[in-house]
């Protein structure tokens, strides 16, 4: 173990990880991670809400090795490969819009995000885009431009010019406690923002459905219905950004089918192909052709070796009920933690869709940010086997999403070590 930690310390760049634990992984199977001297950890975190249907999941892991057994790499945007057709006709039907046919294949999530960025500017013929404050979409420096904290773009800028950010729909910290409210000012701020913070030539605006690295905001049922009228009266095109919650993350193949709403373009990566590297961005037929030759391409893109692993992989989250497992366990989850609230005033939101849930600590009733108390209860969690994240805009938000495998005795498991470690933490 001590000889990769060291070759880690020689050989690889991980000064800009924080707080990270030097565990050295030999396996995994569905949600148990294993290290080289064989202990055992429930991984909370699927490896940054990844690995949805399980560590090595057998189903997807003989997908791409019958698949390496007869080709690796051909370049599928020179010539076509079976997997990468098979796996874009399957994206076309599990897409909430029908409308969504042409998909672009890259090699991860921030890849995918650039692309959709540059083809909704090509498409409409404007420039400008907006966000929103709290989001996330990756650590290029395209898709830095477009994330709305500031603590990840440090000592990276300036960024891209023409980016305006709206209000994030952080419920928790809302000066308005009826989500109905909150919508109708937010979709206020919107328009303000294109009236006042831009030049009203916007390409697009992009959002997560449900924010990930922000702290999981979840935002109220209507919220996109109330700025879908906003985006349109401006021609401004949706990108739903589903690189976290895509692939039954939050009890439906895509999180933006809790809402209603129909993006000109969705963004997937981390769960499409259970750990294998790809990316995609999905959207109509006449959008897609604003794409001329020269102005896109991947060498890596589509490979069919991940294609293959991802066609197996939305097959057996089909197969399984995985949205409907994720659904279940995670209202069991938020209902439990939920209950924790008055023994543990530290606690002070339980949110989330599915399994993807969150949990804010907070001091004070000013609602002061407990980041150091987060960190904490993680390292405690990681003493205790159990593997969990910690985000949000203020570092104060635990986040638990693990593989939506994971199984009702494990999960009491989790409940047992994380109830331990707030008490061990609030004592």
């Amino acid at each position: 173990m001590m000889d990769t930690v060291q070759k880690y310390r020689d050989y690889v760049i991980t000064s800009f990880t924080k707080g990270v634990q030097p565990i050295v992984v030999e396996k995994a199977c569905g949600a148990v991670i294993t290290d080289v001297s064989g202990r055992e950890y429930l991984d909370c975190f699927a490896g940054i809400s990844v690995v949805n249907a399980g560590h090595c999941n057998p189903a997807v892991v003989a997908a791409a090795r019958r698949q390496m057994e007869k080709l690796v790499h051909c370049g599928s945007y020179v010539y076509h490969s079976p997997p990468t057709a098979d796996l874009a006709e399957k994206l076309a039907a599990i897409m909430p819009s029908r409308r969504l046919q042409k998909t672009f294949f890259a090699n991860c999530g921030a890849e995918a995000i650039e692309g959709a960025l540059k083809l909704a500017r090509l498409y409409t013929g404007k420039h400008e885009l907006i966000a929103l404050q709290a989001s996330f979409h990756g650590r290029t420096w395209g898709a830095l431009s477009v994330t709305g904290n500031a603590g990840r773009k440090r000592r990276g800028g300036p960024y891209a010019p023409g980016v305006a950010f709206a209000p994030a729909p952080y419920c928790y910290r809302a000066p308005w406690a009826d989500p109905e409210e909150c919508c109708r000012r937010w979709a206020q701020a919107l328009e303000e923002v294109i009236r006042f913070a831009t030049a009203d030539d916007v390409a697009a605006f992009i959002a997560e459905p449900v924010l990930g690295e922000g702290g999981i905001l979840v935002p109220p049922t209507n919220y996109f219905k109330a700025l879908k009228p906003v985006l349109d009266r401006h021609n401004i095109l949706f990108i739903g950004d589903e690189v976290q919650t895509g692939f039954g993350r939050t009890g439906k193949m895509f999180a933006i089918e809790h809402y209603g709403v129909e993006p000109d373009i969705l963004v997937t990566a981390k769960g499409i192909a259970d750990g294998f590297p790809l990316g995609a961005f999905t959207t109509r037929q006449e959008i897609a052709a604003a794409f001329q030759p020269g102005d896109h391409l991947s060498t890596f893109g589509g490979n069919p070796v991940c294609c293959a692993a991802a066609l197996a992989n939305i097959e057996y989250i089909e197969k399984e009920n995985l949205c409907d497992q994720a659904h279940q366990k995670g209202e069991y989850l938020r209902e439990r933690l939920t209950s924790w609230q008055k023994r543990f005033p530290l606690i002070g939101d339980v949110r989330g869709k599915g399994l993807m849930i969150g949990l804010e600590l907070v001091r004070d009733p000013a609602l002061t940010p407990a980041a150091q108390e987060a960190e904490a209860i993680r390292a405690a969690c990681f003493d205790g086997g159990v593997l969990i994240g910690v985000g949000g805009v203020y570092g104060n938000v635990l986040r638990i999403q693990p593989p939506l495998v994971i199984t009702r005795d494990q999960l009491g498991v989790v409940l047992r070590v994380l109830e331990q470690c707030f008490q061990r933490v609030t004592s």
